[in-house]
């Protein structure tokens, strides 16, 4: 089955066309495509979407209603998440991505973005290991935590710190100041404390990271011109590099950030915040590395609406 399902976040909005097989589960990737489009810019703020923001996003997503008209999809969705979640004025732009762009739109809640996750980056594993897994979804407006074995989600939960909101929030200076970093980090530590139960911290013995901020810092820390999604997919990533990752970007001012090899130069002004994201959800969970994967939401809604999960 031919699918398309596009991810419209609060800082990227993204599109995976993949061939689905019913039968086995099976994903082929036909076409991946990402913009940033900080469609959460000021949401924290002001608790609306923007009319700039609304047009980046209207503007990518007539440029993938093209590309999934040329794959001839058989089916599509459309995820909204945080910013979306949290706005005034969500409900109204939902409904226009439906009308205008002949999108299947959902506004996930927190719990079920966190099950398409699970599901996205568990799909290509053995099914045989009961290893207790974190994957961490760290997000423009939100990070996802979801606890399980094998391909079954047992804990999940959505907490309100993503890179551009704490960004917005703490990061005031270029480069942002050693108060703003502890502040930032303070306050990631008591929202991701205060949804984490300790007993499910306790019983995880691995980590899958997935999305742009831990796809990025593998990018970085392998110096990747251009990004290969096969270096990246599996890649085993240390909390001490994470940290000296914190320490490096967050010297170098947002014009700096943009030259650094890896980096997307669209994610330079949120990436110090998401690093430190990264950081304190390693830290919550006693993981000294993570698995970096490529398989995420977009995944995970291919394989929903296939039937498969």
């Amino acid at each position: 089955m031919r699918t398309a399902v596009v991810d419209i976040g609060t800082n990227s909005t993204r599109l995976l066309v993949a061939d689905v097989d019913r039968a086995s589960g099976a994903v082929e990737e036909l076409h991946r495509e990402s913009q940033v489009t900080r469609l959460g810019d000021r949401v924290d703020a002001g608790g609306r979407l923007s009319e700039e923001a609304i047009k980046r996003v209207f503007a990518t997503l007539a440029h993938y209603r093209a590309t999934i008209d040329r794959f001839d999809c058989e089916a599509n969705l459309a995820v909204l998440t945080s910013a979306v979640r949290d706005a005034s004025n969500g409900a109204e732009f939902t409904k226009r991505v439906r009308s205008e762009f002949g999108l299947d739109a959902r506004v996930l809640s927190g719990d079920e973005e966190a099950q398409l996750t699970f599901l996205g980056a568990m799909s290509d594993r053995d099914g045989s290991s009961n290893e207790p897994t974190v994957v961490i979804d760290i997000g423009g407006g939100s990070t996802e935590f979801i606890v399980g074995a094998e391909h079954t989600a047992s804990f999940h939960v959505s907490v309100q710190a993503g890179v551009l909101r704490m960004s917005e929030r703490h990061i005031h200076t270029d480069p942002p100041s050693p108060h703003e970093l502890q502040d930032l980090a303070a306050d990631t530590r008591t929202i991701f404390l205060g949804g984490l139960p300790p007993e499910q911290c306790s019983s995880v013995t691995r980590g899958i990271a997935v999305a742009g901020t831990a796809t990025s810092a593998a990018a970085i820390d392998q110096e990747l011109n251009p990004y290969d999604p096969e270096r990246v997919h599996g890649y085993p990533l240390l909390l001490a590099t994470v940290e000296l990752l914190i320490a490096r970007l967050a010297d170098m001012t947002e014009a700096r950030r943009r030259q650094v090899v890896g980096l997307h130069p669209d994610r330079a002004p949120t990436i110090v915040a998401g690093m430190i994201l990264l950081d304190e959800a390693m830290k919550a969970f006693d993981l000294d590395h993570v698995e970096v994967s490529e398989h995420d939401i977009l995944r995970g809604g291919a394989l929903r609406l296939a039937g498969m999960g």
